[in-house]
């Protein structure tokens, strides 16, 4: 790739919109210090604000299946909840082969992409055969999911889930054969492999993810408390699994993570709902993360992270977009910020109150980019000198920013504009969609659409 200058009419640097400066990219993909490739050729990015890639920290890739098959109540139930909406997600992730997973995640991963979304964090957790039998490789549908993401040009962080368990004294569903490996050190060991395998692309990094206190027991969470890297995992999204934990344990679930030693600056929290004071406490003194999925916490009746608590108590707050309801982290942004604004019956619940008309905005922004490399493990979420060149650019003429300013430039962005005003999306200085198109999307939406008439036939 050849070095250039990007200049467009404002760049997001140090914390705020320059007019004057450019992104200068070098032949490896990095930002360098604007002004010092004075012998690289400048693209001028007219009637464009430039800023850092989105950084999604929890997404099911193959859920994009789901999305407007699961909004009704049926016949045959009183009330629908997360544990029927489940049971549908169950009969999808009972029937994918290896290359229908990477047809979905594909098309999941093209819509990241056309919202400027760079990195994404692959919570993944199907491992074995629609049989429940092992494949040769345990790793061979995590590789299709990274193949889908690095096809489209994302970077992936694929995070391996341990399934050892429904629940404590639950059947197994038969869809869940498909999770479930056998013991902590067999999983240990595929993870460790997987690990090795990414190594091969900067672009792809890996970590582990025990799925829930419901899915794994204590003996496991000890047993991978000893993984050295990124670890995530589902954690109070639903009160039923706080009192779960409760029966099971006696403790409540950051009271359970806490003892077994998995707390720790590389661990995030995803959800973290139904939290009390003193898990918020105990998240905040092992300098953990956590990740709100505010469009899926919606859609499955969870509830609303406390994000202005956590975020008082140091606690950052990355985002994701999980069963993929929908693909827009601004609008993520957004609803963390609107759904705390209905439970707390006030405004601006998450602005630090300096005086600041962009301050929220900026907030925002954080969780959407920095925080979500923190928890990915990653060097993105922000423009600095020899961080990697992930971008997204900006079309200032888009109706929905039409009228902004400088002095509220960042806050129209954050809260207003829609995702066809996105235009350029670049990873590691690589164009991967240019002026609001990507140069595979019409044959992955071709493919999806035949693998859905083939699913729900």
């Amino acid at each position: 790739m050849q070095a250039r200058n990007l200049k467009p009419d404002w760049l997001w640097w140090a914390g705020r919109f320059h007019d004057d400066l450019v992104l200068s990219v070098s032949a490896d993909g990095r930002v360098a210090e604007p002004g010092t490739l004075p012998d690289a050729p400048t693209v001028r990015l007219g009637g464009r604000a430039l800023l850092p890639g989105l950084v999604n920290g929890h997404s099911h890739a193959f859920q994009r299946l789901l999305r407007g098959r699961t909004e009704f109540r049926s016949r045959e139930r009183r009330d629908e909840s997360f544990w029927t909406w489940r049971d549908r997600m169950y009969q999808v992730a009972s029937v994918l082969e290896p290359e229908e997973l990477y047809v979905a995640s594909r098309q999941a991963f093209l819509e990241m992409a056309l919202a400027g979304i760079t990195s994404v964090g692959e919570f993944h957790y199907l491992h074995r055969a629609r049989d429940g039998g092992a494949y040769r490789d345990p790793n061979e549908l995590a590789k299709q999911v990274i193949r889908a993401a690095r096809e489209v040009g994302l970077r992936i962080a694929l995070l391996r889930v341990a399934y050892a368990r429904p629940g404590h004294r639950q059947p197994i569903h038969s869809a869940q054969r498909r999770f479930i490996e056998p013991d902590a050190q067999a999983f240990l060991a595929a993870a460790e492999e997987l690990a090795a395998w990414t190594a091969r692309d900067r672009c792809i990094s890996s970590g582990i993810a025990p799925h829930s206190v419901r899915a794994v027991p204590r003996d496991w969470l000890v047993e991978l408390a000893r993984w050295p890297r990124v670890i995530h995992m589902h954690v109070a999204e639903q009160s039923a699994e706080v009192a779960q934990c409760l029966e099971e344990h006696r403790r409540r679930p950051v009271e359970l993570l806490d003892e077994t030693g998995l707390l720790r600056p590389s661990f995030t929290a995803v959800h973290a709902i139904h939290l009390s004071e003193q898990e918020i406490d105990l998240l905040a003194r092992s300098g953990a993360c956590t990740c709100a999925c505010p469009s899926t916490e919606a859609s499955l009746g969870d509830g609303v992270m406390p994000a202005d608590s956590l975020l008082r108590a140091g606690v950052p707050v990355s985002l994701g977009s999980d069963s993929q309801a929908a693909i827009d982290l601004l609008e993520e942004a957004r609803k963390l910020e609107g759904h705390l604004r209905l439970a707390r019956l006030a405004r601006a619940v998450l602005d630090p109150g300096q005086g600041d008309p962009e301050g929220l905005a900026r907030v925002l922004l954080e969780c959407a980019t920095r925080a979500g490399a923190h928890s990915l493990g990653t060097e993105t979420g922000e423009l600095r000198a020899g961080a990697p060149a992930d971008f997204f650019t900006l079309d200032l003429s888009h109706p929905s920013v039409a009228g902004a300013s400088k002095q509220n430039l960042l806050a129209s962005i954050v809260f207003g504009a829609e995702k066809g005003a996105i235009r350029e999306v670049a990873v590691q200085g690589k164009m991967i969609v240019q002026d609001g198109r990507h140069p595979a999307q019409e044959q992955i939406g071709v493919d999806f659409s035949k693998l859905c008439a083939k699913v729900f036939s």
